[in-house]
């Protein structure tokens, strides 16, 4: 009796679910910037106490999509539905209105704040702070202890960790009684242990009631965690599937429109003379705190060491002082040759001179000018060379577009135009023309910092494929990835740093997740 009972319930539970509303539906959504259709026709259906995943390459429209959700854009066709009533939403505020939140890929918080003032700010209850200062704090308390969102609401945001900004960002938007949740690739600047704890929030949300759309470019995640996904390619929704009846390599082929290559296929390496030398490399902040204590390594042409670690134990600022960004104290030398490390007599284009190139580990602040257009950002660093010069004066701007050109072509940049500002071009297609910058000049060492951060998956096989080739051409190659299977993949041998020291070296085919993870902690068998 009690299992028939179950059942009827179930069925109509079911039922319930069934016949209920989409939380959200978009009907016919187009979307022009120019000549440019970045959305178009496009429908999908979100369901309420789902997490919804929406998949594609950058450039394939999905931030667009949920920009116009959230009130950033205007659809120029298209209708908007919340809960079974059709909406306007002609601003964020609106949005806000209707219950939807957004957390974007980079935060929109006040850095000099506290985290109690960011929750409130634009929603103060009047012009005295107090009170609104007073009930933010209780409420706060109330949702960090339900949804695992602790955080110090008296701690400055600039002081906080990435991890619990993007948790600041999602209080905000629950202050503000979000019942629907837009997060634009969350987890790319996030550890794996952040990301871990941030898929338990979103779970604890989804058994709340609430109504989760997951912007990424990562499978894995899209797989951990979503109940369905949608996937655009070049501003067209291709597929809507349930999560639980498709593949990685199903998704990858529909992002992509072909068969994509999931892992880095390379051969063994083959290595040459040494041509990076560090010895008992150190470097102190200017707040007088030892970053880096006493690195020693050595790489070899024809091979890639990877450096593992989670963010802010010292890679950052390896990738620095190699780069010539960063002072130090030790002994670095390329090619036998000692390089000066006290800044008098060295810096980023000295470095270049010697055969160095960098691909910064954020490119939007040391890797581009974002209103700069692409040309000029394909010769930054390099804009001395003899090639690039018509005479002692006057640069060959003509010749330099060209190069641009045939260069956007090769590494597949889209849209192939030279003239359009660095920051008209999606995320994926600005780490290329950063890629291409370096990478084109066969350098003896490339270092390397993030190379897929924020990258899709079409892109990321390239950007893979192209590091090997560059490998395998003779360069030596420093890659340092908080993505611990890009690491496993791609490196010949992998450095492990903990608090600014390396931990040990391992080879990717005698270790395993769980031991480098043991190390990126500090424990060392």
């Amino acid at each position: 009796m009690v299992d028939v009972q179950a059942n009827e319930a179930g069925r109509q539970a079911t039922a319930a679910l069934a016949t209920q509303a989409p939380a959200i539906e978009l009907k016919g959504i187009s979307k022009a910037f120019g000549t440019v259709q970045a959305n178009k026709d496009i429908s999908i259906r979100v369901m309420p106490g789902t997490i919804h995943g929406i998949i594609g390459e950058n450039g394939a429209g999905k931030s667009t999509l949920m920009s116009i959700l959230y009130g950033f854009y205007k659809a120029d066709a298209g209708e908007i539905w919340i809960k079974g009533q059709r909406t306007q939403i002609p601003d964020s505020q609106a949005a806000i209105s209707a219950g939807i939140g957004m957390v974007f890929q980079h935060f929109k918080l006040v850095q000099n704040f506290t985290v109690l003032e960011n929750i409130i700010l634009g929603a103060e209850d009047g012009a005295l702070l107090r009170p609104s200062l007073a009930k933010a704090r209780k409420e706060l308390k109330r949702l960090a202890e339900e949804y695992e969102l602790n955080v110090d609401p008296d701690e400055l945001i600039e002081e906080l960790s990435v991890g619990h900004q993007q948790r600041v960002e999602i209080l905000k938007a629950l202050y503000r009684q979000a019942d629907i949740l837009i997060l634009d690739e969350p987890t790319g600047v996030l550890t794996p242990a952040e990301a871990d704890h941030l898929f338990r929030i979103l779970d604890n949300l989804r058994k709340e009631g609430k109504t989760i759309i997951l912007i990424t470019h990562k499978l894995r995640e899209i797989m951990e965690i979503t109940d369905t996904v949608s996937v655009m390619r070049r501003g067209e929704m291709t597929a809507t599937v349930k999560t639980a009846e498709t593949s990685p390599e199903q998704l990858a082929e529909l992002m992509v429109g072909r068969k994509v290559l999931l892992n880095v296929t390379k051969t063994p390496a083959q290595p040459g003379k040494t041509v990076l030398e560090v010895e008992n490399l150190r470097v102190v902040d200017e707040d007088r705190v030892e970053r880096l204590k006493g690195i020693n390594l050595t790489i070899r042409a024809g091979e890639i060491l990877g450096i593992a670690g989670v963010a802010g134990n010292g890679q950052s600022e390896l990738l620095e002082v190699l780069g010539g960004f960063a002072k130090g104290t030790g002994t670095i030398r390329i090619n036998g040759e000692e390089i000066d490390l006290t800044g008098k007599h060295s810096d980023g284009q000295s470095r270049r001179r010697r055969g160095i190139s960098h691909v910064p580990e954020d490119r939007h602040h040391l890797g581009l000018i974002l209103d700069f257009a692409a040309w000029e950002n394909m010769i930054f660093g390099y804009h001395k060379d003899a090639a690039y010069q018509k005479n002692a004066f006057i640069m060959d701007n003509a010749g330099i577009v060209k190069h641009t050109q045939e260069a956007m072509e090769r590494f597949d940049v889209r849209p192939p135009i030279p003239t359009l500002p660095a920051k008209s071009f999606s995320g994926g297609n600005q780490q290329k023309i950063v890629l291409a910058r370096e990478i084109e000049r066969s350098p003896a060492l490339l270092l390397v910092g993030q190379p897929t951060r924020g990258v899709d998956i079409g892109a990321i096989e390239f950007i893979h494929k192209r590091i090997v080739e560059l490998r395998d051409e003779g360069a030596a190659i420093l890659l340092v990835s908080v993505e611990l299977d890009e690491i496993r993949s791609l490196s010949d041998r992998i450095a492990v740093m903990f608090d600014g020291q390396i931990m040990g070296e391992r080879l990717p085919e005698e270790t395993d997740e769980k031991e480098l993870g043991l190390m990126m902690a500090g424990v060392v068998n």
